[in-house]
């Protein structure tokens, strides 16, 4: 990446391009268009961290798997004496809405006076939903200038279960950059957590600064890149590397001319900050943290800027910030490739996988498969084509839960006998997002950018190629994402210890294919009182994915305040 997006839309949109080698150009133009028709629903799939991807029989779709709203390319719990400042549980049957409000122990006594206010602001909570109550609060657009404007944020809330055995808040961050909070608590098909987290914390989830109703960066859909002659995301030719390069420069003067100065006010670092007011004015004297994939980021940055204020922090599916954006990409371009071959491996175990019983035939026949979809794409229903392009980011996505497999596996068959509508129907039908560029909004502040031209793309090439045949050029060439951002980055690769904190949880998976189990090791050994949880499976992230050991750790350590021994492992 950038650090913590793996599958997010690109510049130039990974279901953007349809190579057909040696056509004529009136053909290959028809063609892209055609495939085009799978870009909005590709758009919304990478953005929300995990395509819906139907599972096989249709029981359920991987994006709801586990809500699975994290990067592809991704929450945070609030820790408290019982109760202390905070209102108490009301019934949610439309009735008055409660309020939150800061208290002398939320409020640190080195906070700057500028910012005072607004710690000790008001949440009016109103009820938006069946269960769910909806604030706003309000908080600087620039922390070093507070007078210069405000941000009102979106939150969400669901009141803990068991009101009399409350023990504070659960503040939730889905992942990213770039999802809602406020969705992931409202309109989530199952709950984030299991039900003695409910039953113990209030849920509460946020729309970070440029994010979903917090002040949204907008591109305007009519400049965005890729909205006529969508870019060709692993360029082969002069020409396509140019008009990846003009689509990426693109899609910056877009945001810049649609969002304006909030531009520069929607990185992480501020979120951090955005979040510990959040802490106070919800009445916590510490935040505990649950953060899944770049949501480990974000409360990893929280870490550091506030140990003091530090409570239970669960950082899952873990970020290491040490990293810049070109190590990044690098290491989930390994990441998916393990998990594909995870994939490949489970299939060719089986008498019917259409790839063949044996894991190296199965690699060379989708080898085979990919490279005819450069050449030809397959008709994919109506007017839409199936290109090379689409169909490795749509697998890359299938990788986010195992759930997944068998609906990737019989699309896969169909796409080796010439059809590639099921393969494209993985993808769920949604609105165009081509104006929601919060992704990269975000992240090109968080990180200098991972090429500073296309020759350093080129260049990294071959390491990337070699980390993953299939997924290495996509990341490699997604690296210039931010080379012509309009604002430069304010974050930069750090080692973060938060000295002084109690124990800080952090959850990996051994096949994570977005953010690889060795990042959650090098985090776990940075953090002064980092202890590390495996989940040895497959997937991305760990908890209430279906490990009763990983849930019953990270329950006990949140309510009870006990971590699991360093190094413990659990079944997937």
């Amino acid at each position: 990446m950038d650090t913590r997006a793996p599958g997010h839309h690109r510049p130039g949109g990974p279901a953007d391009a349809c190579r057909d080698q040696g056509a004529p150009g009136r053909v290959r133009r028809t063609a892209r268009g055609r495939t085009a028709g799978l870009r909005g629903a590709l758009y919304r799939a990478l953005t929300a961290g995990g395509a819906p991807i139907t599972r096989h029989g249709g029981a359920r779709r991987a994006g709801t798997y586990r809500r699975r709203w994290t990067a592809l390319p991704s929450a945070v719990l609030l820790a408290v004496a019982a109760g202390a400042g905070l209102p108490s549980a009301a019934a949610d049957d439309g009735g008055p809405a409660t309020r939150s409000r800061g208290t002398a122990a939320s409020m640190p006594a080195s906070v700057p006076e500028g910012l005072r206010p607004f710690y000790t602001q008001r949440i009016d909570w109103e009820i938006c939903g069946r269960g769910v109550q909806c604030g706003r609060l309000e908080v600087p657009l620039d922390y070093a200038d507070p007078a210069a404007g405000t941000i009102r944020l979106s939150l969400a809330r669901v009141r803990a279960a068991d009101p009399a055995a409350r023990l504070g808040s659960l503040v939730y961050n889905p992942g990213g950059p770039g999802v809602s909070g406020v969705d992931a608590v409202k309109s989530a098909p199952e709950p984030p957590t299991t039900p003695a987290l409910a039953a113990r914390y209030d849920l509460v989830g946020f729309d970070p600064r440029g994010v979903g109703e917090s002040i949204p960066v907008y591109c305007p859909p009519d400049s965005a890149a890729g909205d006529t002659d969508p870019a060709d995301i692993t360029p082969d030719t002069p020409a396509e590397v140019d008009g990846l390069v003009r689509s990426a420069r693109e899609t910056a003067a877009a945001c810049r001319a649609g969002t304006g100065q909030h531009l520069g006010h929607v990185s992480t670092l501020e979120t951090a900050r955005d979040m510990d007011v959040l802490r106070a004015v919800l009445g916590d004297p510490r935040l505990t943290y649950l953060g899944v994939s770049y949501g480990t980021y974000l409360g990893t940055l929280y870490a550091d800027l506030f140990p003091d204020r530090v409570g239970r922090l669960v950082l899952d599916a873990a970020v290491d910030p040490r990293l810049d954006a070109l190590e990044s990409l690098r290491g989930q371009a390994a990441g998916f490739q393990g998990a594909l071959d995870a994939f490949l491996a489970d299939c060719a175990s089986r008498p019917e996988c259409p790839l063949g019983t044996d894991p190296a035939e199965a690699a060379g026949r989708l080898t085979e498969l990919l490279a005819r979809l450069d050449r030809a794409p397959l008709p994919a229903g109506g007017t839409s084509l199936l290109d090379r392009d689409s169909a490795v980011v749509i697998m890359a996505q299938a990788l986010y839960a195992k759930d997944s497999w068998p609906a990737l596996e019989s699309a896969l068959g169909a796409a080796l006998a010439g059809n590639g509508t099921e393969f494209a129907g993985l993808v769920e039908t949604s609105p165009d997002a081509a104006s929601d560029r919060s992704f990269e909004a975000i992240s090109c502040l968080d990180l200098p950018p991972a090429a500073a031209s296309a020759e350093d793309v080129r260049a990294a090439l071959p390491s990337f190629r070699a980390a993953s045949p299939v997924f290495g050029e996509w990341l490699a060439w997604s690296g210039l994402s931010c080379t012509d951002w309009p604002v430069e980055a304010v974050g930069a690769p750090r080692t973060v210890s938060a000295p002084g904190t109690g124990p800080i949880l952090v959850v990996g998976t051994t096949r994570d294919p977005a953010t690889p189990y060795h990042w959650a090791e090098a985090l776990a050994g940075q953090l002064e009182s980092g202890v590390l949880l495996t989940r040895e499976g497959d997937g991305h992230s760990a908890y209430n994915v279906g490990s009763a050991c990983v849930d019953r750790a990270v329950d006990r350590y949140l309510i009870e305040g006990r971590p699991p021994t360093d190094g413990t492992r659990c079944a997937g």
